[in-house]
């Protein structure tokens, strides 16, 4: 009996993880927008939505590996194109201007969604070949939710090796700190938006293909799990990377064990505790850093 509640104690906590994975590539690309562009994202949700759809709309096509490619470079290359024609109108504008649009944004994205596909929540169901169980010993686990860990560690290194060690990197890191002093060595940080808003709608999309064959896909999704990113966003630190990598873990760990521990009534709450208690305790996030443009 305790080594079978071991066990379902160490399925909740992966399972905890598991939401801070996704709630993590949502969360890096919102940080990468806000702290290079100043842009309160309140759409970014609608993109992770798309990406859910266009997995049912391309894998009859082309399979559910190639929308796991497709969705998001098309849901990025959707990104960029609001960018250019959306946000970059409000880059030095009140902050306040780009809140109301990007929130009618959203709105826009989300009946349009319902408009196109119906309210009614439409399924789509892991493929034959990710299904199946890995067994340890008396611990059974999904293959497809081991699978999304992985996704999700990929795309952490990925952007990790882009941001740290490359010169498209340094320029992001340098335009987020100080931008006027980037602007005075000649160098346009308009390109520089674009690129991150491919990368960071992209890892939204690609949040919602992985995550259509788990959860009901319907049009007020991305609304749902915003929240959460901003949640991970202000714990973590605006600005920092490994700020929001960890504060995602946090997040999913606490969710797992309220839901361990017999609360899962309180797995939500949980969340938004643990960010009033860090605003209390330290405002700036985990590993905030100091952004001029901000101050």
């Amino acid at each position: 009996m305790a080594a079978l509640q071991s066990v379902l104690f160490l399925q909740h906590v992966l399972n905890g993880l598991l939401a801070g994975t996704y709630y993590l590539l949502i969360a890096l690309g919102l940080s990468l927008i806000f702290s290079l562009g100043g842009i309160v994202n309140l759409a970014h949700g609608a993109f992770y939505a798309i990406g859910a759809y266009l997995t049912v709309v391309l894998s009859p096509t082309i399979g559910f590996g190639g929308s796991i490619v497709a969705s998001p470079i098309v849901v990025g290359i959707l990104g960029v194109i609001i960018e250019r024609t959306l946000f970059r109108r409000f880059y030095k504008a009140d902050p306040s201007l780009s809140l109301i649009l990007t929130f009618g944004l959203a709105m826009v994205a989300e009946q349009a969604l319902r408009m196109i596909f119906g309210a009614p929540p439409l399924s789509y169901s892991i493929p034959q070949e990710l299904r199946g169980q890995l067994f340890i010993g008396s611990f059974v686990y999904p293959y497809y939710r081991v699978l999304l860990l992985a996704v999700a560690a990929a795309c952490i290194a990925g952007l990790w090796f882009l941001l740290q060690r490359t010169a498209f990197g340094r320029v992001v890191r340098a335009g987020v700190q100080n931008p006027d002093m980037v602007g005075a060595l000649g160098i346009s940080l308009e390109p520089y938006m674009a690129a991150v808003a491919l990368l960071g709608v992209g890892l939204a999309g690609l949040a919602g293909v992985m995550l259509a064959p788990i959860f009901s896909i319907h049009p007020a999704m991305g609304s749902e799990i915003i929240t959460a990113a901003f949640v991970v966003v202000v714990i973590g630190g605006l600005g920092s990377f490994w700020g929001v990598v960890v504060a995602a873990m946090i997040v999913g760990l606490v969710k797992g064990l309220v839901v361990a521990l017999g609360y899962p009534q309180f797995s939500e709450a949980a969340m938004y505790v643990l960010m009033l208690f860090m605003l209390l305790v330290r405002p700036r996030g985990l590993f905030g850093e100091r952004i001029q443009r901000f101050e």
